[in-house]
């Protein structure tokens, strides 16, 4: 588990482009976090660690984005709209979750995997050092967890975790 603070945008997103040179296409990378806690500002460091030439946005309304041009195809998904699996299967991204050609991230990714999600954050509100079975049982292999919360207007907490690398 690893944990950051964030002051400003330009630091989330220079994260964002470090984890772009430890993750390979397979990586799902799994979001969650309050709205405007930074989430998308992660992801567009993360293309531009990829060296993606296209801006990157937040896909809410589109519920996916793909980009290409960098090392590997980057696909953003954005489950906020969705409520739970199935929905994100009746809207077809379930192959994007499940057996991901690139790297995936997907901000809200507690709609998609609501039970492994919550085990993890109860973990880490607990400041348990130890992983839970539980926690790695129900995610995709390889995958990130990634937690941004609000500290105050001027940091974020980031903390992330690395599952079946």
């Amino acid at each position: 588990m690893v944990t950051n603070i964030s002051h400003n945008p330009q630091e989330t997103e220079a994260l964002g482009e470090a984890w772009a040179s430890e993750l390979s296409p397979g990586w799902l990378l799994g979001l969650t976090g309050d709205l405007g806690a930074g989430k998308t500002q992660l992801v567009r460091g993360l293309a531009r660690g990829l060296g993606c030439p296209d801006r990157v946005h937040s896909p809410s309304f589109a519920l996916m984005v793909e980009y290409h041009g960098g090392r590997w195809p980057l696909y953003h998904l954005d489950l906020y709209r969705l409520n739970d699996p199935p929905e994100i299967v009746a809207a077809g991204l379930e192959e994007y979750l499940c057996n991901p050609q690139g790297i995936v991230v997907v901000e809200w990714i507690e709609r998609w995997l609501p039970e492994a999600v919550a085990a993890w954050q109860k973990r880490l509100q607990a400041n348990l050092a130890s992983a839970l079975p539980e926690v790695g049982a129900g995610l995709p292999h390889p995958c990130r967890l990634a937690w941004l919360q609000f500290q105050s207007e001027q940091e974020r907490l980031i903390v992330h975790e690395d599952f079946g690398a």
